[in-house]
């Protein structure tokens, strides 16, 4: 088999599984459907994976780095920014990441929260981890040096949710319609509007922590 053309194979093989793994979570999903929207061979998946769990995982980590490539954490805002900037940018990204429809990985999340299987637990954590560290420097230093990481860890978790929800029921409200199950939240429309009341509600609550420590 050329090169070229394994390649082919395998990326469409990824491309298939992403599918149905968003449509059906882990455990529904067969590797004879998966080839045969590939159109491979069934035996292709231990070729080019080991197994279905092995799949699984590198499904999730390719989508997950195709989404960080159209999105990279800095949004676009210099490491020598101010950190408010930087903090602005990494929430824009964010949002921005999870409102888009190209992007798989949250949608496979969502099936492996909904049904866990264990599979995805340290490939997420391997890639969420240097992230939120990246987060937790920009929010300490706006803190200030008598924050405890008690204090950077809550305003860290606060400021992400914030942006996670809201982002996921517009994409599931986008899909499904009026059928959404969900309580009820605003659809955002203008994600950098969006972004924007984050970083200065995020602001206005890190400085008025600020003066009480």
């Amino acid at each position: 088999m050329s090169r070229k053309k394994s390649h082919t194979t395998r990326e469409k093989i990824l491309s298939a599984a992403c599918d149905v793994f968003v449509e059906k979570g882990f455990r529904d999903a067969t590797v004879a459907e998966i080839c045969k929207r590939a159109g491979a061979n069934i035996s292709a998946v231990n070729y080019y994976f080991g197994s279905k769990e092995a799949l699984y995982q590198e499904t999730w980590h390719h989508s997950f780095a195709e989404s960080m490539k159209a999105h990279p954490q800095d949004g676009g805002v210099s490491a020598d920014a101010p950190a408010e900037e930087r903090l602005r940018g990494h929430l824009k990204a964010l949002v921005e990441r999870i409102a888009d429809e190209s992007t798989r990985d949250f949608f496979i999340s969502q099936m492996e929260v909904a049904n866990p299987t264990g599979l995805l637990e340290e490939v997420m954590r391997l890639e969420f981890d240097p992230l939120r560290d990246k987060t937790l420097a920009v929010v300490r230093e706006l803190l200030g040096p008598d924050a405890t990481e008690r204090h950077v860890d809550f305003c860290e978790t606060g400021i992400i949710s914030m942006c996670i929800y809201p982002m996921m029921m517009r994409r599931v409200r986008l899909r499904h319609g009026a059928t959404a199950i969900g309580p009820p939240v605003a659809f955002v429309d203008d994600l950098g509007a969006f972004a924007d009341h984050v970083v200065a509600f995020a602001l206005a609550g890190i400085a008025a922590l600020r003066r009480q420590l």
